[in-house]
């Protein structure tokens, strides 16, 4: 794969530090060692499938005219997908341009308004890939106003949203606009939505939508990407991490066409439409740490697979070197990592650590072999516990790298970043969910304050005497009314309300008074 496009600076720096992982075999004094490696990465566009639904959505058939943005009652463009210079069919997604020719895949214009203009275009591999760099999409005359991101590491079968973008969030999808700069250690794989790449400032002077990797990146390996031992130890500690830069294909939604800045005007719907020069796709082939190098063999993407093992992710032993069970590698310790290759069943370690270590020490005042240095996240004298901050997932067996996951407990709604082993955290009062990130009813999620905070007045509890509900915290009331609520009238005079309204600010007469006044009325009455 040495014939693909070469990538960015930022990417550059993210593999030229000396944890590379380049190489399966390292020197270590007098010999050599395996050691855990990924292949070099890529721009994947170039050997990406594309498939653009539903039927009909490309241009050309039958011919069709349209207009741009610019130009609106400029309507000397066509498409004919009968003629190989005008027509623009999905392949010139993924195409490279060169001598400063620009090609592109585009819609049909938006004639059918109202119904909506929907495209949906698929991106597969057939492979397991780890993004590592800016996902980029260059439009031609206008990015969408609205759109998803999605993914799928299944091959197709399942997709989830990897970010929403549009050019009013709350309106289009519900959420409140969020940059990944919001983002921190704790919550760098939210799914956001953007409002940066909608709105319209011009198709000339702004056509990419970007899904910002690299900012992901950078919250743990500083902004030059100069730290990267705290990336990769971040990596090997949060398997949610690295199941969230990896995918097998990746899907567009596109929902609603740019408009120009203005409403739709339905008097010229042929300026409406999608256009996509160029998709860059930075990424690596997932080989579990097993490969330093990825092979396009028979047009299916394969993994040059070390360590004894075998697959086109190297996901399994190969043959006669199965004396444990098959391990992905691992980035630590750095900076060679460990290749966990597979052995053959003579050299079975005698070490019994479950994998995660193959070091063992003798205590002979206790006369027990205890394992030393163990990894994963794991503790114990056989590697059979989880460290403090991590549970164990009872669905993997003990062996499996990835047996303790970090409990992530919210650091503002748990009373502790220890959890139970059931990956519960403790929370605070008010807090609830698993990870404490939630409020209980009747509390509220204050960003960057104390977490759930009780709630004095909402819809359930609203303020009384045209008060209004400041922030759930208190009620602001007119120059009338004070209380909690406002429910108590303020009277300027010592002797009391004496208006029509000496009811709102006058406690309840007791029972027994009342019964007092009717006895002597009845009385005076006889």
């Amino acid at each position: 794969m040495d014939h693909l496009k070469p990538l960015p600076l930022l990417l550059l720096l993210a593999t030229s530090g000396r944890c590379q992982f380049d190489t399966c075999r390292r020197e270590a004094g007098p010999g050599w060692e395996v050691a855990a490696c990924q292949p070099p990465a890529a721009n994947m566009k170039e050997v990406m499938q594309i498939r653009v639904d539903p039927p009909g959505v490309t241009c050309g058939n039958p011919p069709e005219r349209f207009c741009t943005l610019e130009n609106p009652y400029l309507c000397s463009d066509e498409c004919d997908a009968s003629s190989p210079d005008l027509s623009h069919p999905p392949q010139l997604m993924g195409d490279r341009e060169r001598g400063g020719l620009i090609t592109y895949w585009q819609t049909v214009t938006w004639s059918k308004y109202p119904e909506p203009l929907l495209a949906n275009i698929t991106l597969s591999w057939n492979k397991s890939l780890e993004v590592v760099d800016d996902l980029v999409v260059s439009f031609e005359y206008g990015r969408p106003t609205s759109m998803v991101l999605e993914k799928s590491t299944d091959k197709g079968l399942t997709w989830q949203p990897y970010q929403f973008y549009a050019d009013d969030c709350m309106e289009t999808f519900g959420m409140p606009p969020k940059r990944v700069s919001d983002l921190a250690p704790s919550n760098v794989t939210r799914v956001i939505c953007t409002e940066r790449y909608s709105r319209w400032v011009g198709a000339k002077e702004e056509k990419t939508v970007v899904f910002e990797v690299g900012a992901r990146l950078r919250v743990f390996a500083g902004p030059k990407l100069l730290n990267m031992d705290a990336l990769y130890t971040r990596l090997q500690s949060s398997k949610a991490l690295r199941d969230f830069f990896t995918f097998t294909n990746l899907r567009l939604r596109l929902l609603r066409p740019a408009l120009g800045g203005t409403y739709v005007q339905r008097d010229n719907l042929l300026k409406y439409f999608y256009a996509i020069s160029n998709i860059d796709v930075p990424a690596r082939c997932q080989c579990n740490l097993h490969a330093s190098g990825c092979t396009l063999r028979d047009g299916t993407l394969t993994c040059d697979c070390q360590h004894n093992t075998s697959g086109q992710d190297c996901q399994r032993c190969v043959v006669g070197f199965r004396a444990r069970d098959w391990m992905p590698g691992s980035f630590l310790p750095l900076p060679a990592g460990t290749a966990n290759a597979c052995e053959a069943a003579e050299t079975t370690t005698k070490c019994e650590c479950n994998g995660h270590s193959n070091r063992c020490s003798f205590m002979d005042f206790l006369n027990v072999v205890t394992c030393v240095s163990c990894k994963h996240n794991t503790r114990g004298h056989r590697c059979q516990h989880c460290r403090l901050g991590y549970y164990r997932d009872n669905n993997l067996p003990l062996h499996h790298q990835d047996i303790c996951v970090e409990c992530e407990c919210d650091v503002t709604g748990s009373r502790s970043r220890h959890c139970a082993a059931s990956g519960a955290c403790q929370c605070r009062e008010g807090a609830t969910g698993r990870r404490c990130d939630q409020c209980l009813p009747g509390y509220t999620w204050r960003e960057g304050g104390d977490g759930c905070t009780a709630t004095v007045c909402d819809e359930a509890r609203p303020c009384q005497n045209g008060g209004t509900c400041d922030d759930f915290l208190r009620c602001q009331c007119t120059d009338k009314f004070t209380g909690v609520y406002c429910e108590q009238r303020v009277c300027p005079k010592k002797g009391g309300c004496l208006d029509d309204d000496t009811s709102a600010a006058s406690p309840p007469m007791t029972s027994r008074l009342r019964f007092l006044l009717i006895f002597g009325l009845i009385a005076a009455a006889f």
